[in-house]
């Protein structure tokens, strides 16, 4: 099954054709530019997989947290092929699909001595201070990827808190060992994050080739039945202008 994954959640855009287990082309793409900068990358990386938009199968999608606008621009760019297409859209968490990243590294494998299991921790810089962060179990034996709690933001400070609340019981005095971190939040907030206990891996952003895989996985949303971005938290817009009107347009009463 031909699948376009592809993730605007960061200002680094993964793309990628799967076919299966096979990865046919990948690609990362500056989301600095324009959102035509995007269409060519997606255009490029089909090209290269051998593969036209009528022969995919389906379109995967990250869904966030990240960038609203950076969100918003997936969002409408994969609407905008699967309809075209005719294809179903199916959206995957970013922080899913980063931890997935994750728990594909060697080093993550290797550190536990192959015994099956860990969690896998995303935490993507979300600005204003703050971090996005979801936690993730691999758990081989049951082929399963579970999230535990629920994905948040929060500050730098108190992610080994939270982790700790998600994971202690999992592990218990073995947490550290267990423990895999990846994301861009270690170098947006060294001072904070360089010493939480565990292992920051090389992922830094979520890769097109995890959100279609994931999505093959059954770990989806069909977009257009109801699926769409996840925020998490209110926009800046959202926090300045509650009521929606700017106080530049809000009416005076003489």
């Amino acid at each position: 099954m031909k699948v376009l994954g592809l993730d605007t959640s960061t200002m680094t855009s993964g793309i990628a054709v799967v076919d299966g287990d096979r990865v046919l082309a990948e690609a990362r793409h500056d989301a600095s530019g324009r959102k035509a900068d995007l269409l060519v990358a997606i255009d490029d990386c089909c090209k290269r997989a051998g593969v036209g938009p009528k022969d995919l199968d389906a379109v995967a999608v990250g869904a966030g947290p990240g960038s609203f606008t950076g969100l918003r621009i997936g969002m409408a760019t994969a609407k905008g092929i699967a309809f075209a297409t005719g294809k179903p859209l199916w959206a995957v968490s970013s922080l899913a699909a980063l931890a997935f990243d994750a728990s594909q590294d060697p080093i993550a494998i290797k550190r536990t001595w192959g015994i099956p299991g860990g969690a896998f921790i995303a935490a993507l810089d979300a600005r204003r201070g703050e971090v996005y962060a979801g936690c993730y179990h691999a758990d081989e034996t049951t082929n399963g990827w579970t999230l535990i709690g629920e994905e948040r933001v929060l500050a730098p400070r108190d992610l080994a808190t939270w982790v700790d609340q998600v994971t202690g019981k999992l592990y218990g005095d073995w947490n550290g060992l267990y423990l895999s971190y990846a994301g861009d939040a270690l170098a947006a907030h060294p001072a904070e994050l360089g010493t939480l206990g565990g292992l920051w891996l090389d992922a830094k952003t979520p890769s097109g080739v995890s959100v279609a895989r994931l999505a093959l996985s059954g770990a989806r949303v069909d977009v257009l039945v109801g699926g769409g971005p996840t925020y998490i938290r209110p926009s800046e817009a959202e926090v300045m202008y509650p009521d929606g009107v700017p106080g530049a347009l809000r009416r005076r009463d003489p």
